[in-house]
């Protein structure tokens, strides 16, 4: 039986799918990695043992960044890069959330406005900042789009120190508590971002869907600014952390994560895919979930990003242009450096013996023999 679940729901839908549905760029590209992703498709390696003579056929990933199967060893290089920039302060966690209202526009718009999503995060952390905290902290971001029925819920994972550089060339640290009220990010939040996608719209560069357009002498853009200042905004921090490293490996959850993963879906049939999902509040129970295939694929291919874009990005002493300066003034201010990597320099063989705990160069019929490539 093929492990790799999505697969399936491509194998026995995506041609009807196709036939009934426009495509990007992006998601004919990510179809078909799915398709051919470990299939022999994409090429393969082969090993023999150099003892017994056991053949081993690994058929090629397709490391496309929307793939389930493709993610672990990408997730725990990333995790391994990070853990050396961390500092010795508190860490959090905050969650920014787009209206659902602003879904139809964000999704004929997505470059441009995931890109504003970014921005805004960063500045109304970075801005409050420099009240509360008096100094620049580190920010990583992640950008995600779904929720756990696969539906369109845009949101950004922020983790944040409590730690930073004084415009004096100090650190300074929090004291454990989350330093910036919500409703003053709440507040910022949402006023910038609703001020730069008027803008937008002024301007002419934002596509308006045809959800909106549709309505004729009933749309009004000004009205549906009003109504989106109306909703509340509110943000709210996830997590807090005084392991430092702990914020880090939280966070590689979120990094590599895709709309779902193959441990999720539970039976795939040729008409309908069934997966789990969290209950929809706080302590409720898991809930199973059955789609059309058709949907399903629809529904996954709705957060495939454009071509190019960053959906992780670093802001703060965290800047990719200064980050390196920064944290060497910072290690050295503080006296130590309190995480290094762990895997630097290891091949892939290597990282999955580290990691893993696994010898795929071990043979697996002997046992004690060592695989070489054909």
């Amino acid at each position: 039986m093929n492990d790799l679940k999505i697969q399936q729901v491509w194998n026995y839908s995506y041609a009807d799918f196709s036939e009934h549905h426009l495509q990007s760029r992006e998601q004919f590209k990510t179809s078909h990695a799915i398709l051919n992703c470990k299939t022999g498709i994409l090429g393969a390696t082969i090993s023999q043992c150099s003892d017994c003579g056991h053949i081993e056929y690994h058929n090629n990933s397709c490391s496309n960044r929307n793939c389930p199967n493709c993610q672990a060893v990408k997730k725990e290089s990333w995790v391994d890069k990070r853990r050396s920039e961390v500092i010795g302060s508190p860490y959090f966690h905050v969650v920014f959330t787009l209206p659902h209202e602003l879904n139809p526009l964000l999704y004929h718009n997505q470059k441009l406005l995931y890109g504003l999503l970014h921005k805004c995060s960063a500045e109304t952390l970075l801005s409050a900042d420099k009240k509360y905290l008096v100094a620049t902290p580190g920010i990583i971001q992640v950008l995600h789009t779904w929720n756990q029925t696969l539906a369109c819920h845009v949101h950004m994972h922020c983790i944040i120190s409590g730690g930073g550089i004084t415009p004096d060339g100090k650190i300074r640290k929090s004291k454990g508590k989350f330093f910036i009220p919500v409703f003053v990010l709440r507040d910022k939040f949402k006023g910038k971002f609703l001020y730069h996608l008027n803008a937008l719209h002024q301007s002419g560069v934002l596509t308006v869907p045809p959800s909106f357009s549709g309505q004729g002498e009933f749309f009004c853009w000004n009205t549906f600014k009003d109504s989106l200042y109306q909703k509340d905004w509110c943000p709210y921090i996830k997590e807090t952390f005084n392991g430092f490293g702990n914020a880090i490996e939280y966070l590689g959850r979120y990094t590599h994560k895709v709309a779902i993963s193959n441990s999720r879906i539970i039976s795939v049939t040729d008409t309908h895919t069934t997966f789990s999902a969290h209950g929809r509040k706080p302590g409720d129970s898991r809930r199973t979930i059955t789609l059309g295939n058709e949907e399903f694929i629809r529904r996954f291919l709705m957060h495939v990003l454009p071509t190019g874009f960053q959906k992780v990005r670093y802001y703060g002493f965290l800047n990719n242009r200064m980050k390196s300066k920064n944290l060497k003034l910072i290690f050295k201010l503080q006296g130590y450096q309190k995480f290094k990597q762990r895997y630097i320099g290891l091949g892939m063989v290597d990282l999955i013996k580290q990691i893993w705990k696994k010898d795929i160069c071990c043979c697996p019929q002997c046992g004690h023999s060592a695989m070489r490539l054909l």
